[in-house]
């Protein structure tokens, strides 16, 4: 189905083999997930999965909730080859890899990037970067929905959010990127990056402070 500008493909339990094949293409790829409420794995579940090639397309999978069983997308998630770029991967990641069964690989942050290098802003969200970036206003309001709905059930409305929050990653990526490389922070970002799964384990393991404070 096309919203917009914007080509949407739907799929139950997992996406399709051929589905996979064009994915396997591109050299990266943009993730996002939406959950039942935001204390998962401990409460909520994994709702959804979005991918974005970064042409005007989203990829929207409603996982099994009785199994998460879905190969074709834990290949995807495991190709080292393939960047994953998000936003906010601390909760997308520790979702799919606890639901999952799977070690995400190779991935890019713009959450943590705009904070190294956007320090004329206190403003970080997916919508503050879109807007700079991109010059679109999105409207968050639906972020709140009841995503355990059949995707039947999900209104143009919901199907758009979903989108939204994964075609305009590569776009930003790559302008945070230039930003990194010019105040001489990249190394600073990669080092974060590296750390990035060791802090999901410890949210996973109740440890949600910052252990480094005093």
């Amino acid at each position: 189905m096309v919203l917009g500008m914007t080509k949407i493909y739907k799929f139950q339990d997992d996406i399709s083999t051929d589905a996979r094949k064009e994915l396997e293409k591109h050299s990266s790829l943009s993730v996002d997930t939406e959950g039942s409420g935001l204390q998962i794995p401990h409460r909520d579940k994994l709702s959804l999965i979005q991918f974005s090639t970064g042409n005007n397309d989203a990829y929207i999978i409603q996982p099994n909730r009785k199994n998460y069983k879905a190969p074709n997308i834990v290949k995807i998630l495991e190709n080292q080859k393939i960047t994953k770029i998000g936003h906010y991967l601390r909760y997308d990641i520790s979702g799919l890899e606890y639901f999952l069964k799977c070690d995400v690989k190779n991935i890019w942050d713009t959450k943590i990037a705009s904070k190294l290098c956007r320090t004329y802003s206190q403003y970080h969200g997916l919508k503050d970067l879109v807007q700079e970036f991109c010059g679109k206003k999105l409207d968050k309001r639906l972020g709140s929905s009841d995503w355990n709905k059949s995707l039947s059930e999900l209104t143009d409305a919901q199907l758009q959010y979903c989108s939204n929050d994964v075609i305009y990653l590569h776009k930003i990526k790559n302008e945070l990127n230039k930003m990194l490389v010019r105040e001489k922070r990249l190394e600073l970002y990669e080092s974060s990056i590296k750390f990035l799964k060791t802090r999901i384990k410890l949210d996973q393991s109740g440890f949600t402070e910052d252990i480094f404070q005093h």
